[in-house]
């Protein structure tokens, strides 16, 4: 069992960060990160506060039992992320997809909004914007695509996504979690 796995997974569904659990048990962002990747174990005491502060008890977290497969994701399964700073929102439509093969999400810019910059991985990304306009930098290229549109491709280069728009822009975004 991945107990770091559990408790991030725990932590988004609660829409907290990290830095906020760490605040919540007295902990620090970079001991809770360090938990989530398995990099370190926490004292029964402190397992025991972190799962109470998420809302779960120890039988819950511990429960193996089959399941069956979710197929149906309501409006209480999305979590969601807001950069202010940066001007975009993101809202996870699927919960834990950022440890599947798929992460989808709703993506919407504020005016000169920009998601962050990514690495080149092997992971392949698809939009479509229902909203507004985005452009697409692809390496030394940029694509556009406004509202009715779909965007494909390959993520060998560096890979941005931003608002072109004079107002909000939204999308849905999949990319595939296939990394160099």
């Amino acid at each position: 069992m991945q107990i770091g796995r559990k408790i991030k997974n725990l932590r988004l569904k609660k829409g907290l960060t990290q830095e906020e659990l760490g605040e919540r048990t007295d902990l620090s962002k970079g001991y809770i990160s360090q938990l989530e990747r398995d990099l370190s174990s926490p004292s029964i005491e402190t397992f025991f506060n972190i799962i109470e502060v998420l809302g779960c008890s120890p039988k819950e977290f511990f429960n193996e039992e089959d399941h069956v497969q979710k197929v149906v994701y309501g409006e209480e399964d999305q979590t969601n992320y807001e950069d202010e700073e940066r001007g975009y929102h993101i809202q996870w439509l699927v919960p834990e997809s950022n440890e599947k093969e798929m992460e989808p999400i709703i993506l919407t810019f504020e005016e000169k909004g920009e998601f962050k910059v990514f690495e080149p991985s092997l992971s392949e990304t698809f939009g479509y914007v229902l909203e507004g306009k985005i452009k697409v930098r692809l390496g030394k290229r940029e694509y556009y695509a406004k509202a009715g549109e779909a965007i494909y491709f390959g993520a060998s280069d560096e890979h941005q996504i931003v608002n072109d728009f004079a107002g909000k822009s939204q999308m849905v975004l999949v990319a595939t979690d296939s990394y160099l």
